[in-house]
């Protein structure tokens, strides 16, 4: 069902945890199936030196969580606007089409997290 990629990412998960003092907090949910993931961001000079997660949910919502964090490490905000829910199905190596909705939150959380700091003083 789900692909090697995926049970990796849900079994060891790198990015797990919070940013106490993160610089932009991102927090989705989906009510129909119950996953809440919510993604903190360290930010130092335009780039995402540190992005942790935590997910309540299925398989999929987890491991797309972590892909995220993965994917958007390092980059600078712009580049890290660009991660799709498409782009993070894909690095995942497939989802099923039920389990899709996931990818969109990852994608959703990492960008409310850099809108939340983009909307700070800095």
């Amino acid at each position: 069902m789900y692909s090697d990629t995926v049970m990796e990412h849900f079994n060891n998960p790198r990015n797990a945890g919070v940013i106490e003092d993160a610089d932009g907090v991102g927090e989705v949910g989906n009510p129909v199936c119950g996953d809440m993931m919510t993604v903190y961001i360290k930010v130092a000079d335009g780039n995402l030196v540190d992005v942790k997660f935590q997910t309540f949910g299925c398989v999929a919502a987890i491991a797309v969580s972590d892909m995220v964090s993965e994917m958007a490490k390092g980059r600078n905000l712009e580049e890290a606007l660009k991660i799709t829910n498409k782009t993070v199905a894909e690095a995942l190596g497939g989802l099923p089409a039920n389990k899709l909705h996931c990818s969109n939150l990852g994608a959703e959380a990492l960008a409310l997290a850099i809108k939340n700091y983009q909307e700070k003083p800095h």
